[in-house]
């Protein structure tokens, strides 16, 4: 015969587990919401996008660090050696997009994209010009062209005491997996926050129709901004009370980080204009870019047949590209995987007190679903 003691203790372990589960924070498609008429793909992530893969470096230590550091690798190959094409779109330029400028002027990038803190933007920059040396088959290489977007997390971070190192960014890299991508208080989105919220890392993706050329599209996002707060077109941010004009609870100032990955055949030109939607599904969440929020779109293809080789025997290259009538479809991918990914952001994001005692509430569920029920933005 088992002693009660034992059972109660079983069961009191039971109820443990069971309450922690329910306290799960979950992705806003779990609740019923949905987002524009696409289908996802497998994982709604960036990482659906073929040969994407994303790693993150969490620091939290004591009461005052609370930032890490993100990374995305666009295919496993040696990335220096094969460039894929890549555009950048500036929404609003208060902001620090290390190394965009090579990759506006020659419409590809050369080494993995790290997302992190403000002040932190060169150790990552040393971890990709690091990484990028000590490939094999880069002995000779002489100038690296990294890219490092960032977004200020000094209100809950010690940001000044520079936490993420170069270590920390290289983890980050060699860390990077295909699959589920972890969202929310996780890598560079650890001390963000978004619209008065706890923000974070959020991804999401859409797949467009097999007659259309059945591309997929992936976003990521780091989120550190303002405005009034719209989910489905329900007034949240409004009805929460949670938004600049009232009382200034929101600061509307800060960032966004968002990252686009497709397989479509598309170049830097047409990238850049895909890049540029990426704003319209920032604003259907209540964005606004106000003047002190860097917001930037990195887009890029990895399309194998438009690798950029570094060295090549042959003077041109050949190559097959969607033509432009047929990228609408790629633009309605990206604006509803981009609102998406903003809102999986705050879903899975969790209240987070950091430097100097401050707190910043993560976003009200219940309250949330009730008025997203209250104005028919759910699904039945």
């Amino acid at each position: 015969m088992v002693p009660v003691s034992k059972i109660c203790c079983l069961l009191l372990l039971l109820v443990l587990v069971g309450t922690v589960q329910a306290q799960e924070r979950k992705r806003a498609r779990e609740y019923g919401l949905k987002i524009g008429i696409l289908p996802t793909g497998k994982n709604n992530a960036i990482t659906d996008v073929p040969g994407v893969k994303v790693g993150h470096v969490t620091l939290t230590t004591g009461e005052n660090v609370r930032t890490g550091v993100t990374a995305i690798v666009p295919h496993a190959s040696n990335l220096f050696q094969e460039k894929v094409p890549a555009a950048v779109y500036v929404g609003n330029g208060f902001g620090k997009l290390a190394g965009s400028t090579q990759v506006q002027e020659l419409g590809n990038l050369e080494t993995p994209i790290l997302l992190t803190n403000t002040l932190n933007v060169a150790n990552a920059m040393n971890a990709l010009i690091s990484y990028t040396l000590q490939l094999p088959g880069n002995e000779k290489v002489q100038s690296v062209n990294g890219l490092v977007g960032e977004t200020n997390d000094g209100y809950l971070n010690d940001i000044r005491g520079r936490h993420v190192t170069e270590t920390h960014a290289l983890q980050a890299i060699q860390q990077a997996k295909a699959g589920p991508v972890a969202e929310g208080n996780v890598g560079a989105g650890t001390g963000t926050v978004c619209f008065g919220f706890k923000g974070g890392i959020g991804t999401a993706s859409r797949q467009v129709k097999p007659e259309q050329g059945g591309y997929t599209v992936g976003i990521l996002v780091q989120t550190n901004f303002g405005g009034v707060l719209q989910i489905n077109g329900a007034p949240v941010g409004e009805e929460l009370k949670n938004y600049l004009t009232e009382q200034m609870k929101a600061k509307a100032d800060g960032s966004c980080m968002m990252v686009v990955a497709t397989d479509a055949p598309v170049d830097a030109r047409n990238l850049e204009r895909i890049a540029k939607r990426a704003m319209l599904g920032l604003g259907k969440t209540g964005g606004i870019a106000a003047n002190g929020s860097g917001d930037y779109v990195i887009a890029f293809s990895t399309n194998p047949n438009l690798r950029v080789p570094h060295n090549a025997p042959e003077k041109t290259q050949t190559v097959t590209l969607l033509r432009n009538d047929e990228v609408t479809p790629l633009f309605q991918a990206t604006i509803e995987a981009t609102e998406e990914a903003i809102l999986n952001s705050l879903f899975k994001a969790e209240t987070l007190t950091g430097r100097d005692q401050h707190r910043i509430p993560a976003l009200p569920i219940d309250q949330t679903l009730k008025i997203l029920k209250k104005h028919h933005a759910l699904q039945p």
